[in-house]
């Protein structure tokens, strides 16, 4: 079994996540008393939150490889980056590192065109629904990528950040991203992803009427794949 290196703490309540899937999936794949081999860095998330907010993503890119080549003494095989949001900085996250990214929105891309679907829409933090970085990364796949209105991306943004990272969900919020799903299946999403590690706390597969990809788990889930031998890293774009 290969190590997984997970590089956390963007927030540590999603990187909390990742650890128990990635279990969860090595059980259920290996059964017995079977668990992944990982070494994990979390960082403080306010350091990099402060750097998203004051468009500093070249200092984010140094933290963040910094972080990696430090898996990667530690003896991850492979770094998994537990968020969405800072694959923006993956190019720098991988400069010099001597083992490979499994990028998350390959992945997500992958479960995606498995499923025959072409056109899907993407929640996320602002900064992920607006910036091309994700959404080129996904179209290059051959995917066609909608994001919700201005005031949509907002509320989605607002919810993630001023609750979901803090632990904290609740109905209201559950409903106001419903109604931003249900907008973008009006305008022709065939599936939805839920493209912020901690949007899967609040919204799951019932939440809407068409396919939904959680990244967090898609993710998880192709990290042990990948180190149990089972599959190759996806293609790169």
């Amino acid at each position: 079994m290969k190590t997984i290196g997970l590089l956390g703490g963007m927030s540590w309540e999603s990187s909390a996540e990742y650890y128990r899937l990635v279990n969860e999936r090595v059980r259920e794949l290996r059964g017995g008393y079977h668990s992944a081999r990982t070494v994990l860095y979390s960082v403080d998330f306010a350091e990099i939150e402060a750097m998203q907010a004051e468009g500093r993503w070249d200092d984010a890119g140094q933290e963040l490889n910094r972080a990696a080549r430090a898996l990667e003494a530690a003896g991850a095989d492979f770094v998994v980056l537990c968020t969405n949001t800072m694959h923006k900085v993956a190019d720098r996250l991988t400069d010099g590192l001597g083992v490979p990214l499994l990028h998350l929105a390959d992945t997500t891309a992958v479960a995606i065109k498995a499923d025959g679907i072409k056109r899907v829409g993407l929640l996320g933090t602002g900064f992920t629904m607006a910036q091309p970085f994700y959404r080129e990364r996904l179209a290059a796949h051959g995917l066609d990528v909608l994001v919700p209105d201005e005031n949509d991306r907002e509320t989605v943004h607002r919810v993630i950040y001023d609750e979901l990272v803090h632990g904290v969900v609740t109905e209201d919020s559950r409903e106001r991203y419903r109604e931003v799903i249900a907008r973008l299946v009006e305008a022709g999403a065939e599936g939805v992803i839920y493209g912020c590690t901690e949007i899967e706390l609040l919204v799951g597969p019932g939440d809407s009427a068409v396919p939904t990809f959680p990244t967090t788990r898609l993710h998880a889930e192709a990290a042990v794949d990948y180190a149990l031998g089972d599959t190759s890293l996806p293609p790169a774009v």
